[in-house]
Parts: structure tokens; sequence; C-alpha cells
């Protein structure tokens, strides 16, 4: 009778919060929005502190592996850790000065070619006698005293937004770096103290969950730590590959801006399956300030060369490390995207590739009850 009376509350209890949850969701939305807001520095710290932790772990396994010293022990956290920062900063560096300066070359060329090109296409507009005939005596007809001072008063006017969007972009500034201030402190932490921090999240689990359900609990964020990891390190390797492949390739076709190009490429294919192309829009803009003809044999080097490391290097670097099938990395692309942007499009391949993994785990376990299948000998099978 109790064990019916406790069934029958718990259902009461649960029917009251749905009812509750579905009644008030505004409210709890707005909640919601203000708990993420409020945390969105320790995420993006935690967000940061991942890779970071996965440059660190690679060089604390070479920094003096077998060594005992108490000195070696005591500086290898922190020497890794500054380590790692190091060298996130420099290819972030890196990428920067093979870019920016490029770019900007390439942005004042076009730019210096802007006002022969407006001549021309007045002059053609002249030929076709688009531009009225008296265009000057109209320009001469008008009354510049009384438009400069309506001008003069509209800017007046004005002065006291302008003084409060000055107040709200300083403002916003000054929040945006004392949030990337705070979540830099919060990842820092995070990568100093690991391992307490994972012991003390493992003692709080088996405290509060069942043996079976903590073991399980376990068992998925294995599986998707494991997921993120390789995803990660490949996703990287892939985009090192193709950088180069595209620098080598525009310097034996003689396309400008080879370096560059190819570095820029290297870093937007960190984005899945349409990173690439966002490198090459670019790059085929730059070349094109140099010789149009160039940029379209570009594109057509790019598209080739995207086939290839869509279909052979990246099932290989990336699809074989996570075990997701080449479908389902575009789905997952495509629904991350719509979702969530770029971000999305980052962590939905990773996830997917987790769930793909459990789901075929639990297909392919036996039954209980259930015969195990015997695999057939070689002799057998012949």
């Amino acid at each position: 009778m109790k064990t019916e009376t406790k069934k029958y509350l718990k259902i009461g209890a649960g029917i009251l919060l749905l009812y509750l949850f579905i009644h008030y969701w505004d409210t709890i939305a707005g909640m919601i929005a203000v708990i993420f807001a409020s945390a969105s520095p320790l995420l993006i710290g935690a967000v940061v502190a991942y890779p970071v932790n996965i440059i660190m772990s690679f060089y604390e396994r070479h920094w003096l592996p077998k060594s005992q010293k108490n000195a070696v022990i005591q500086t290898r956290r922190i020497a890794c850790l500054l380590l790692a920062i190091l060298s996130m900063l420099g290819i972030v560096a890196l990428v920067i000065l093979l870019v920016i300066p490029q770019l900007v070359d390439a942005i004042l060329l076009l730019l210096s070619e802007v006002p022969a090109a407006m001549q021309q296409v007045i002059t053609w507009a002249e030929s076709l006698e688009i531009l009225p005939e008296d265009i000057f005596s109209m320009l001469e007809n008008i009354d510049w005293k009384s438009q400069v001072s309506k001008i003069i008063s509209f800017v007046t006017s004005g002065v006291g937004s302008v003084v409060g969007a000055a107040v709200n972009i300083v403002s916003a500034v000054f929040s945006s770096v004392f949030n990337a201030l705070l979540a830099v402190i919060f990842a820092l932490y995070l990568l100093l103290s690991k391992e307490t921090l994972g012991r003390q999240c493992r003692k709080i689990m088996s405290r509060y969950l069942k043996p079976e359900l903590n073991q399980k609990l376990f068992h998925v964020l294995n599986i998707i730590n494991d997921c993120f990891h390789k995803y990660i390190v490949g996703q990287c390797t892939e985009a090192l590959i193709l950088g180069a492949m595209c620098t080598i390739g525009m310097l034996i076709f003689q396309f400008p801006y080879a370096t560059m190009v190819g570095a820029l490429v290297a870093f937007t294919a960190l984005i899945p399956i349409a990173g690439a192309y966002i490198g090459a829009g670019v790059g085929a803009f730059m070349i094109m300030t140099v010789d149009p003809m160039k940029a379209v044999l570009f594109l057509i080097y790019i598209v080739i060369l995207q086939q290839l490391e869509g279909n052979i290097i990246y099932p290989r670097v990336v699809g074989s490390s996570i075990g997701l099938p080449g479908i389902w990395v575009l789905a997952a692309v495509t629904v991350g995207g719509g979702v969530m942007g770029i971000p999305g499009m980052l962590l939905d391949v990773p996830l997917a590739a987790a769930a793909y993994r459990l789901l075929r785990e639990d297909i392919n376990r036996e039954k209980p009850g259930k015969p195990v299948k015997k695999e057939a000998t070689p002799s057998e099978q012949a």
C-alpha cells in the first residue's frame, strides 16, 4: 500500500511540475537566460581550457616523464601550461602575421584602383546618355547654404544620442574585457587543479547517485571526452595537411599570396565541411586584385583539392578517428550550423559521434538470456 501511495505521489508531483513548467515558461526561460549570461565567463573559460589541456597533456607526457626529482615534478604542470599557452598564441600570431599584412595590401591595391574604375563608369554612362544633360545646372541651383544649415542642425541635435552611444560602447568594451579576464583566470584554475576537481566530482557523484547510474554516466562522459579529444586532434591535423597542400599547389602554379592563402585555408579548415571554402573565397578575392584569371583558376584548383580532401584525407584522418560516417558528419554540420552557426558546426560533429557510438554499443550489446553468437573459425569459414 505504501509503495503504491509513493508511486501515485511521484506521478502527481511530476504532473504538477510539468504544468508549472509550461505555465511559467516565459519566467523560467528568462531566469535560465540570466543564469547563462552570468555564467558565460565560466563557460568560455571551460571551453578555452579544453584544447589547451590537450596540448598541455602532450607536453606533460614528454617533460622528463621518468624523472622522480621533486623540482621536476613540482614544475612540470606550470612549465607545460606555459608551453601550451605559448604554442596556441604562437599559432594565432603566425596566422595573423601571414594573413593581415597581405590582406591590407590587397585592399589598399583595390582601393587605389577605384577612382580609375569610377571614371570609366562615368565615361561609359555618358556615352549611353544615362546622365541628364542639365545635371550641372541642377547642381548650381541647389541652395547649399540651407542644406549645410540643415546638416549642422541635424548633427547638433544628435549629439546627445552620440554621447549615449559612446557611453554604451565604452561600457560594453569594459564588460567584455572583464569577462575575458575572468574566463582566462577560470581556465587557468581548471588546468592547474584538474585532478583535484575531477576527484571531487567523482566523490559527489558516487555519494548521491546509485552505483549503476554512476557507472553509466561515467561511461557516457568518457565517450564524449574521447570523441571531442579525437575530433580536435584530427581536425587540426587535417587542417595542417590541407593548408600545406594548398600552399604547395599555389607555389607550383605560381598563384600570388601562396603562403598567406595557405595559412588562411588551414585556419578556416578547422570548421568542418565549409571552412576551406570560406578561406578560399577570401583567397580568391585577394588573387583577383592581382590577376582575375588566376583567381578563377585558383577556385577550380581549390574545388579539386577540397574534393580530394573530403573523399580521401578527411575520412582517414577525422572520420576514422571519431568513428562517424561521412553522411552523419554532413548532417551534424548542417543541423549545428542552422541552430548555432559556426559554434554549432564545431560542437555537433563530436556530439553526433558520441551519440553514434553509444547507440552502436547499445544495439550490439547482447540481451540478457540471448545466446552469444559464436564466431566461425577460419577452417569453418573455408
